[in-house]
Order: C-alpha cells, then structure tokens, then sequence
C-alpha cells in the first residue's frame, strides 16, 4: 500500500510540476492514445503499479489543464495544493460522512467549515448549509426548500403528497439564468417551461420594473455573477418586493458570491444577505478540486423538511448535526474537509486577495485587448471578459486559434446576439506574468488573419 500510493503521489507530483509549461490543450495525438483503453475486460488480475501506469501514460498527457495557470474556459479554478492534499487524505479515510455518530470527525469539521463560509460571505449566521457536487445540486437542494416553505404557506405537504394537485407555483428567472438553473427546476418537477422569464438590462441584470405581479407560492432566482459578464442582479430589490407576497428569493452565486470577500467588489453583492437561499461552488474561486458545490438556507426547518430521512437500522438520533439531513445524499463523500483545509490554509486576507488578483487581472486583460484594437462587449466588474475580434467568422477563428496554440484556453459564447471570446480568470496559480503572457499570445492570433 505504502509504495502503490508513494508512486501515485510521485505521478501526480510530476504532472503538476509541467502544468505551467505544456501546452493548455491536449495534443491530437494524445488524444488519439485513448483508443488504446478501449479493450476487453481483461479475466486476469492486474498489477497496480500496471493499473497506475496505463493511467498516467495514456490520460495524463489527454487532459486539459484545469488545474493550470493559463486555463480560463468556463469560470472553473485550479486546486489549492492543500486542498488537493486534503482531499488525498479523505480518500484515505474513506468516511460515509451522512451521520454524526458513524463519522463524527469529519461531521464536526463540515460543521466548522459551513459556519466559516458563512463568516466570511456575509450570510445569516443561523443559515443551514449542504456540501454537494456543485451548484447544480446546490440549486436542487436550496429549491427543494423553497418548495417546501412556499407550498406549507399554502396549507400542502409537498414531501408527504407530492405535486398532483398541489397549488402552482410561479418561478421567476432573469432572461439570462444559468443552464443548472432550469436543471434544477425541472427535476423538482417545477417545469422547465413554466418558468417566466424577466427581461435583462444591456449587462444581463434582471430588470425590476420588469418583474410581473406577484402572488401565491413563488420563488424568484436571482444571479449574483451573470456567467457572460460577472453582472448582478439587483437582490435586494427583488426581495424587497417577494417578502410583500411571502416570496422566495434564491441566489445562484456559483462564482459571483465570492465578491463578498473582497473590499474593492464587495458593494457588487450588496443587499444579497437578505435572500432566502443561496448556491455556489467550491471549486471555483475557493480552488478545492472536483467536485464541490455549497447550499445556505436562511430557513434550517425547511432544508431538513425536504431532506431529511431516518429508518430503524440509521443512528440518526444526535445532539450535533448530521450532514443528511440536509443533503439529497445518504451515502457521501466528506467534501467539506477540502474547503476546511482551504480557508484554514488561506485565511481571510488569502481569500480576499485571490479574488481581488483575479479581478484585477481581468481587467488587464480586457484593457490591453481593447488597446489591440479588439472590441470589449461588457462591463468588466468581477472576472468575466467578453471580447469581439470582428464578425462571428473572425471571432471564432481567433477562439479556434487560441485553443489551439496552447498558450491559454478561452472559450466561446454568444450574448445578446453578438459572438465573443469569453475570458474567465478563476484560478489561484494565475500571475500576472501568466497574464501576460496569455495577452500576448491572443493578440498574436487575432493579428494572423483568416
């Protein structure tokens, strides 16, 4: 066992050693390899030391590096080498972590985590919390609850009776809610295309004046950190007219909760403490690996109500808290000793200045683009870049020519109707040398031509 997990270290050490200089991209032919697992299940038992082998020769080079300093597609954020060293260390402790009295070590340090996150987020401290995959099971589970507290307003028990015949429930989006939004909406069997829409302003922020008359069981989502722009809707508004009719208000803050930890962007998240629930991830700008996302709930009675379960062989009976009675999970994986090991390593000051560096380094990004000639299409408030190199034709040729080159990964998108290079900065080990570097390298394809 000893040597087995030394050489997996040693492997893993390797590939993080050269993630800063190879290329951001997997080459074609790496890629190609991966044909060369797609064999028969072999009747004989197989060395591990083999087993870790094949994995590191034939998917190591096939990645993409996430966990690099240059990678900025899809707002995702490289590991903290504590948390990636912590996790290590769960797997080894390999613990059920639903019930305290079975795991008591790593429940009290979830506990300890979730009430640090909601220090340094500025959140009701009475906020009940859950440790999942990401902010798609993170809205699940916030909405389960909204579920629960808007329909037991109107006289029904959704857990005990179910949505036949329950009374409706309006859901209201902004017009440019995240995809896992409506995910969510649907398993909840809320109806994907039920929801109501409100109209944006030119940033993508929900418009109030917009919003339509509200009454019965409703819950509204909010979006602290729009995944094209880093813009926020107005919270604090919006409740402001939900609590007149008892209204839901939900956060998806997958990224842009973040801001609340730093002095120079904190005023964009402002008023957004006074919602009733809250998504984010972990593995975004915290930077603890794959996967983990976080649910606050003002309301603890309501997360339990739509999670909890007990049956005669469970020891769910305890003073301190179990982790299932506020997750969709029975069976889990402790994903809150990553982010304990994270804040513990970083502290308050360490948080605040990854998410000010990485703000700070968007907008140089953008600046030194713009002054290249190349057209920005937002506001640059948090993380979040557009960029216009032209037409369509050009822009994707550029994003094409980026990914391509190795130097930096940047996807693509389309927002109000205009094609764009979208540019997130998301990860702890980005320099501004990394920056750049990357800068140059963008204005060196865009000036190739067609």
């Amino acid at each position: 066992m000893n040597e087995l997990l030394a050489n997996a270290a040693q492997r893993a050490s390797r590939y993080l050693e050269d993630i800063s200089t190879r290329s951001v991209a997997p080459s074609k032919e790496a890629v190609a390899r991966l044909a060369a697992l797609n064999i028969p299940l072999q009747t004989e038992s197989l060395s591990p030391d083999l087993v870790l082998q094949e994995l590191d020769d034939l998917v190591s080079p096939a990645t993409i590096t996430i966990a690099g300093p240059r990678f900025f597609g899809f707002v995702m954020g490289g590991s903290l080498p504590v948390a990636l060293a912590a996790d290590w260390l769960t797997s080894a402790w390999d613990q059920n972590t639903g019930l305290y009295n079975i795991t008591p070590g790593t429940s009290y340090l979830e506990k300890v985590a979730l009430d640090w996150l909601l220090d340094i987020l500025g959140l009701p401290r009475q906020c009940a919390g859950a440790f999942v995959t990401g902010t798609t099971v993170a809205h699940f589970t916030a909405l389960a609850a909204a579920r629960h507290a808007v329909l037991a307003n109107a006289g029904w028990n959704v857990e005990a009776d179910g949505l036949f015949g329950a009374p409706p429930i309006s859901v209201l989006v902004g017009a440019e809610a995240h995809p896992t939004l409506f995910k969510a909406i649907g398993m909840l069997g809320l109806g994907r295309n039920r929801v109501v829409r409100v109209p944006v302003d030119g940033q993508g922020r929900m418009r109030v004046d917009a919003l339509p008359p509200l009454s019965g069981p409703t819950i509204i989502c909010t979006q602290a950190g729009n995944v094209n722009t880093g813009a926020f809707d107005p919270t604090r508004e919006i409740v402001e007219r939900a609590k007149k009719v008892e209204a839901w208000v939900h956060v998806d803050g997958a990224f842009g909760l973040w801001a609340r930890v730093a002095p120079s962007r904190a005023h964009l998240a402002e008023g957004i403490d006074t919602a009733d629930s809250w998504a984010t991830d972990a593995h975004k700008w915290l930077s603890v690996p794959y996967d983990s996302g976080v649910a606050f709930v003002r309301n603890g009675d309501a997360l339990r109500a739509a999670m909890a379960i007990t049956a005669e062989y469970l020891p769910t009976v305890s003073e301190h808290r179990n982790p299932s009675d506020f997750t969709p999970e029975l069976s889990r994986r402790a994903r809150g000793v990553d982010i304990w090991a994270a804040l513990r390593s970083l502290g308050r000051s360490g948080i605040s200045e990854m998410v000010e560096r990485n703000c700070r380094q968007a907008r140089r990004l953008a600046e030194g683009l713009a002054a290249a000639g190349h057209r920005g299409l937002n506001d640059v408030v948090l993380n979040q870049v557009l960029v216009s190199f032209g037409d369509p034709g050009t822009t994707n040729r550029v994003i094409k020519g980026i990914q391509d080159e190795g130097t930096c990964w940047c996807g693509g998108t389309v927002w109000q109707g205009q094609t764009a290079m979208r540019i997130s900065v998301c990860s702890w080990a980005t320099t501004d040398a990394d920056i750049e570097k990357s800068l140059e390298a963008i204005i060196r394809v865009a000036g190739k031509g067609g």
